[in-house]
């Protein structure tokens, strides 16, 4: 797959231009309210004085890296705020591989897909690692796909597009393969507040110095036009500490700084949202989960399960995961998904389609109609 030209945009604007109503399950943006206490934070601030118009700290606000680094279990200086977490996943990926000795990426089979375009776009090499049976990333095959040439090992847990969620014994191996090898262990945990199995489990966990854990808030609060995301790396003090400077000075070259308001937000947020609010929005997508699922099997398709996240993928019979039969089912069909083989080999015949909207039974019989 050429990971160099954004796949995802590739099927919304083939869907926007289809002559008939199309439900849009490409894309991951959610389809509820964010917390009431980011909008009372935005018009506090719209009444905030001069100075507070004017640049943040480039590292971000330091109430708002207190917040995260209270509820992480870190020292705030770890904590670096970034333009969201595709920011942050792209200093950890950089700063890896120029800190360790090797130039290659490892990256999981199915991939997300922006992971790839960007170990493309800085011209490193990369090796895929396939998962297993139940759609999961064994340690055993990293270890034994790693090797002295790997730099960064990149591991998303509630996983995109495969719904994977790895417990703590899985990211502890994880990190040791990282150490083993000399290399990073890049941990995005952007879907951590959409666990359905109770396995999830930070890589911070793992107390190393090889690890990253990058986040961001938009997925947990559905704020994703926001670019609030935020990247732990390990002590500046330790063996790996120069990640973090490096961090600090490509953010700010790059960015300058990241946006004052958006940050001020997401604080308020943080301190007055209540946990029902998450609760909420997992038992929303769980639901829409049930219903997707049952209604593919009603078709003999089969499918992923998630186990976190708000992603499916499924196979129709005689029916690839193709970029020709996504355009298919736009035109015919009238639901737009991902084809299997912008994720990667491993499930080239499969499609994904993110739960992210109201029209998810619409949906499910738009494809019982087309399928039956």
């Amino acid at each position: 797959m050429d990971y160099t030209e954004p796949q995802f945009f590739r099927v919304m604007q083939y869907a926007a231009r289809a002559d008939r109503d199309v439900v849009d399950m490409v894309s991951g943006n959610p389809d509820w309210d964010p917390p009431e206490g980011l909008r009372d934070g935005l018009r506090d601030y719209a009444e905030a004085p001069a100075d507070d118009y004017q640049y943040p700290p480039s590292v971000g606000l330091t109430p708002l890296r207190d917040e995260i680094a209270a509820r992480r279990g870190v020292d705030r200086n770890r904590v670096l705020i970034t333009n969201g977490a595709g920011e942050a996943n792209h200093l950890a990926m950089t700063g890896g591989l120029h800190h360790f000795d090797g130039n290659e990426i490892l990256l999981t089979d199915p991939v997300y897909p922006y992971y790839a375009g960007r170990a493309n776009f800085v011209g490193t090499d990369i090796s895929f690692v396939p998962v297993d049976e139940r759609n999961r990333l064994a340690p055993a095959d990293v270890r034994a796909a790693a090797s002295d040439e790997t730099a960064v090992i990149v591991v998303n847990s509630p996983n995109n597009p495969t719904g994977a969620v790895y417990d703590a014994d899985a990211m502890a191996e994880f990190a040791a393969i990282a150490e083993e090898y000399d290399a990073l262990l890049l941990s995005d945990e952007v879907y951590d507040h959409f666990d359905y199995a109770g396995r999830f489990s930070s890589a911070l966990h793992a107390d190393s110095d090889h690890v990253v854990a990058t986040n961001s808030l938009s997925k947990t609060m559905a704020i994703t036009g926001f670019r609030v995301g935020y990247a732990i790396f390990p002590p500046e003090d330790g063996p790996t500490g120069a990640l973090l400077e490096r961090a600090r000075t490509q953010h700010m070259l790059t960015n300058v700084t990241g946006s004052r308001p958006a940050q001020y937000a997401v604080l308020r947020a943080l301190k007055t949202t209540s946990p029902d609010y998450y609760a909420a929005c997992r038992r929303r997508l769980e639901d829409r989960v049930d219903d997707f699922c049952a209604a593919l099997a009603e078709v003999g398709a089969e499918y992923n399960r998630p186990d976190g996240g708000f992603y499916v993928m499924a196979r129709f019979p005689d029916f690839p995961g193709s970029f020709e039969n996504v355009y298919e089912l736009i035109d015919e069909a009238g639901v737009a998904g991902m084809p299997g083989e912008a994720f990667g080999e491993s499930r080239r015949d499969w499609i994904r389609f993110a739960l992210v909207t109201p029209r998810v039974d619409e949906a499910a019989q738009r494809l019982a109609n087309y399928f039956e």
